[in-house]
This record gives structure tokens, sequence and C-alpha cells, in this order.
């Protein structure tokens, strides 16, 4: 499960639609997560909800400012 929650957060930092869904709908994104292959279990859907919104952007701009530093 781990290499799953893992997945799911490197799918939330670079997929922008992912990460929009999830920040207006997060329970259901969550959901949907399962169907798409990616079933979270309750502690790591809780902690997923549980953290601060604005985290999930503030990485993904840290992630894509390093990437295009490197480049």
């Amino acid at each position: 499960m781990k290499q799953t929650f893992e997945i799911f957060i490197n799918e939330l930092v670079s997929d922008e639609e992912l990460r929009t869904s999830f920040l207006s709908s997060p329970r259901r994104t969550l959901e949907l997560a399962g169907d798409w292959g990616l079933p979270l279990c309750d502690s790591e859907i809780r902690s997923l909800i549980a953290a601060e919104p604005s985290i999930w952007d503030r990485v993904a701009e840290e992630l894509d400012s390093r990437l295009q530093a490197a480049a």
C-alpha cells in the first residue's frame, strides 16, 4: 500500500487536473483513485484530507521550478 500512496502523491503534485479535482472534492477524488487502480487505506485517505490544501500547489510549484533549473 505504501507504494500506492507514494504514486498517488506523485500524481497529485505532477498532474494539475488531478490536483484541481482533489482540492475541490478530496473525498470523491480519493474514491475514484481506487477505481483507477490506486486504492488507499483509511489512514492514507485521512492524512491526505487532513493536509493543508495549499501544500499541494506549493510542492508542485517547487518541483516545477527545480525541474526547470535542472534543464
